[in-house]
């Protein structure tokens, strides 16, 4: 019998490796992914995913009061995603190949592309749209691809930062105007193509 989150949550607090290897096993795909995003290269999201469930396990203790364990982990995940960012601050992201990317996140991508002109067309999208969004300050561009790339609601990404929904709102209606001029000449010029 499968257990629910709250249910591994509770036992893995009591001390209960097999559920903490359980909740690995069920998120670390999707930070993997909300990392990647965010960070833009496999070694980033990685590292990303690697010390989130070591601060959980550090925190365990933290989870007692916890309702939504996601959100504890993404909390956890997109702080650790920005210290990253800070720390190669200046820094341009290597945008990588997808060759690089892990067999299951390939797979997945494979089966989202029709044709070799299709792909090459969505791949150049994404590259504008990830230079874009590496223009934008930490802040914004999280919330940005937790709302629009993640499809996180604004009240849990409230709860993820720890803010006012209002701050949400605004944060991602700036990003949304910013990501709109940087990529208005650049869609212009693809469109009269």
């Amino acid at each position: 019998m499968n257990k629910t989150i709250p249910e591994l949550v509770e036992d893995f607090v009591k001390g209960d490796e097999a559920a903490f290897t359980e909740l690995v096993s069920r998120f670390q795909k999707k930070i993997y992914t909300l990392a990647h995003h965010f960070l833009g290269n496999h070694l980033d999201a990685d590292e990303v995913v690697q010390e989130t469930f070591v601060r959980v396990y550090k925190k365990r203790e933290d989870l007692k009061d916890v309702n939504y364990f996601s959100t504890f982990l993404v909390r956890i995940a997109t702080n650790y995603a920005i210290d990253l960012l800070r720390k190669r601050k200046g820094h341009r992201s290597i945008s990588e190949d997808t060759a690089s990317l892990p067999g299951e996140v390939q797979l997945d991508l494979s089966r989202r592309v029709t044709t070799p002109s299709q792909m090459f067309e969505r791949k150049r999208l994404m590259d504008e749209i990830n230079r874009a969004l590496d223009l934008l300050p930490p802040k914004q561009r999280l919330t940005a691809v937790l709302h629009d790339i993640e499809g996180y609601s604004k009240p849990e990404i409230a709860e993820i930062f720890n803010c006012p929904q209002a701050t949400v709102r605004s944060n991602l209606h700036i990003a949304r105007m910013k990501l709109r001029k940087i990529l208005r000449p650049r869609l212009r010029l693809k469109e009269q193509k």
